[in-house]
């Protein structure tokens, strides 16, 4: 399994092919808008840079945040933010599920992150380095509220990753 980051980081191994196609949305974007705008013989050099910055912002928005942990850390980097948190002091983990799922985790020092959970579930690394720290935070008593979503998630991610299995081996 592919490691990314500082030495020891697991990351996110579907990141580089979600920020291709966000990137590639962006382009084509970009493309078309400029494209419609010549045939109709109105694109001029301003608004040429108008789509340019159009299409940056489309690509901002479409790509996702970068998930990274390690011993004791979890990082979520997004083009407008980047949260860090320590895995191994934390107090709270809350679940809201909906149309937009997250995990909202919040540590010792006060700082907070968002995580959508299938991020977790697509990459073993990640779950283990976040499971370790959370097992950490348990035998230190920092974890008051959650432990009880962490042990379902773990269940959920269990569950699907032995599906993978039996469905990759043919016994599904």
């Amino acid at each position: 399994m592919r490691r990314s980051g500082p030495a020891g980081s697991a990351g996110d191994r579907h990141w580089r092919g979600s920020a291709r196609l966000a990137t590639g949305c962006a382009l084509v974007f970009c493309a078309m808008s400029v494209l419609v705008d010549w045939d109709a013989g109105s694109l001029t050099p301003l608004r040429a840079l108008l789509w340019v910055a159009l299409s940056a912002v489309v690509c901002a928005v479409l790509l996702p945040p970068r998930v990274t942990a390690g011993p004791g850390w979890l990082r979520v980097h997004a083009p407008w933010r980047r949260q860090v948190i320590h895995t191994d002091t934390l107090t709270a983990v809350r679940r809201y599920d909906g149309v937009s799922s997250h995990l909202v985790l919040r540590d010792t020092h006060g700082h907070t992150l968002k995580l959508d959970p299938r991020v977790l579930t697509a990459n073993p690394l990640l779950w283990h380095e976040l499971d370790t720290g959370v097992r950490r935070s348990l035998e230190r008593g920092t974890l008051r509220h959650g432990a009880e979503i962490m042990k379902r998630l773990g269940q959920d991610i269990d569950d699907e990753t032995t599906e993978a299995v039996l469905r990759a081996s043919g016994l599904s």
